[in-house]
């Protein structure tokens, strides 16, 4: 059996402390017996404006956010799916959103560069992270002892193409920070939607709110069996950071039990871990097949400008 535990987290415009936060969280994680810990998209900063984390943005292979990463993941002995943060790319004024993952050693094993890049537009409330990012062009996974994980970010999770592209996996992570609005009408039913259409396990890391511009926030991190059930993260109601855990034993999927019992995070304060074991192999030979060569750059078109 395998551990692992999505972070939940509430970030602010201070890097450094956000890695205190995320060491915390990590350091809580790996103590309860976690192998693989998932941070949630862009975790080291939460800017009052779009343009601040171009600002953080770091090189490949270099700079405190990094180093924070590797020195985690070979403190506790474990893999560690990075959440996503800006990286430099080739054009002024645009990041690349990235999620690095790094081996029990603190090795850099492999790299995701978010693909599909959110627009919204309701009223007051709007978002287009083509004003700020790059797009990814390469479908990314990785070969654990545990089985392959499939990586993917937040807006990605609304493309199950992408899943097929990504071949049989044991387990997807997807690192996150929806919005209140579409969070709430959307982020559950899509993460089991993933789950049992691709017979693998589905572990979310989530963002929730803090800053003025974050007001509006999802949280809650989640772990979707291939069954029918999904469970959120469990953790102390109130304000500020609350650390928060729940073991799962893997059950059959015709029996979740644990999963519904499973309490509600503050999904605009709170702080917390979700925690679950799964075998670490697909439920079933059930599978749709997809040509991964013909999934590549992705043209403004594929963008959906009115759900996140």
């Amino acid at each position: 059996m395998t551990r692992v535990a999505a972070i939940q987290m509430v970030s602010t415009p201070e890097v450094d402390g956000n890695l205190a936060t995320a060491r915390r969280l990590v350091g809580e994680a790996a103590a309860a017996g976690a192998t693989l810990v998932a941070l949630p998209e862009y975790w080291p900063i939460m800017g009052m404006q779009d343009l601040d984390k171009v600002g953080h943005a770091e090189q490949l292979g270099s700079g405190p956010i990094q180093d924070c990463m590797a020195a985690l993941a070979r403190e506790h002995g474990i893999w560690l799916i990075g959440g996503t943060l800006p990286l430099v790319s080739g054009e002024p004024g645009r990041v690349l959103n990235t999620t690095l993952v790094y081996d029990p050693q603190g090795a850099l094993v492999t790299r995701y560069d978010k693909i599909h890049l959110f627009g919204f537009n309701k009223g007051e409330e709007s978002y287009d992270e083509a004003r700020t990012i790059v797009p990814g062009t390469s479908v990314g996974v990785v070969d654990a002892p545990f089985g392959r994980v499939g990586l993917s970010v937040c807006y990605d999770l609304r493309f199950p193409e992408l899943y097929r592209a990504m071949g049989e996996c044991a387990l997807i992570v997807v690192p996150a920070a929806f919005t209140h609005t579409t969070g709430r009408a959307h982020w559950e039913v899509l993460l089991r939607a993933r789950a049992i259409e691709n017979q693998c396990y589905v572990l979310a890391a989530a963002r929730a709110a803090c800053t003025p511009m974050a007001a509006a926030l999802s949280g809650t991190a989640c772990w979707s069996t291939p069954g029918r059930g999904a469970g959120r993260a469990a953790g102390r109601r109130g304000r500020g950071h609350g650390p928060a855990r729940r073991g799962l034993s893997r059950r059959r999927p015709r029996e979740p039990a644990g999963l519904a019992s499973s309490e509600d995070v503050n999904r605009q304060r709170e702080c917390g871990l979700r925690m679950a074991d799964f075998a670490g192999t697909p439920v079933s030979a059930f599978r749709g097949r997809c040509d991964p060569d013909g999934y590549g750059t992705m043209p403004a078109s594929t963008r959906d400008t009115n759900a996140k």
